[in-house]
């Protein structure tokens, strides 16, 4: 996987890992931190000492004295892995995508590194990307991205999950470092603009019966957004 060309408007599926294929996070703290730099890393205006001004508050506090939030991508999907991450962005500013990921590494490296008491960067290289061309590869790009992924990491693997689908569908909808729990209605987080995909998924039952569909129909999606 490289990074296709795209440009304004685009839906692209980032996925970033860590170097030599260690961890990106360790521990719930850094899950949940994940999660926060999807929303403070995704505006224009960037305090570096947003962790420690936000931190006593709810997950995505923005302090009164900030201006109104200005975000410089939309958020379509998510799902975070022990050594990497997937990312469906779309592109609404020129440059949008390169900035958000740049800064979600930046943040994360410093921090693991002064963490740990580590140096060197924690991800391997720069983020790669696939452009998605058209509705029906969004839909598809979307089980890959939120569901599948999920449930790799359901216990016993994807196979176990397969076996008893509505059961590993609700543990993977009430993951929370996934956006499948968004559109699962599960929860709602300042995160995600379901944007274009909240039109076609519209009914959770719709996006299930989907996803099991395409989950069932064979091994063919690592291949294609691998």
């Amino acid at each position: 996987m490289r990074v296709q060309p795209f440009t304004l408007d685009s839906y692209v599926h980032v996925v970033k890992r860590g170097a030599r294929g260690l961890p990106i996070v360790n521990d719930a703290a850094e899950h949940w931190r994940f999660l926060r730099l999807l929303f403070y890393m995704n505006d224009e205006y960037l305090d570096e000492n947003w962790d420690q001004l936000t931190r006593q508050e709810n997950l995505f506090h923005r302090p009164d004295w900030w201006p109104d939030r200005v975000p410089i991508v939309r958020v379509v999907g998510y799902t975070l892995m022990s050594n990497h991450m997937h990312l469906l962005l779309q592109e609404i500013r020129t440059g949008g995508v390169s900035l958000f990921m740049r800064r979600i590494g930046q943040s994360m490296t410093n921090h693991y590194n002064e963490k740990h008491k580590q140096r060197g960067s924690l991800f391997q290289g720069a983020y790669r990307s696939r452009t998605i061309t058209g509705d029906e590869y969004l839909r598809y790009a979307a089980v890959y991205i939120m569901v599948k992924n999920t449930l790799e990491l359901y216990p016993g693997g994807l196979r176990t999950a397969m076996k008893d689908f509505d059961k590993a569908w609700q543990w993977a909808a009430e993951y929370p470092f996934s956006s499948l729990g968004e559109y699962a209605k599960v929860r709602s987080f300042p995160v995600v603009d379901k944007d274009l995909l909240g039109e076609i998924y519209k009914n959770p039952l719709q996006f299930k019966d989907f996803s099991r569909d395409v989950l069932l129909g064979g091994t063919w999606l690592r291949a294609e957004f691998e």
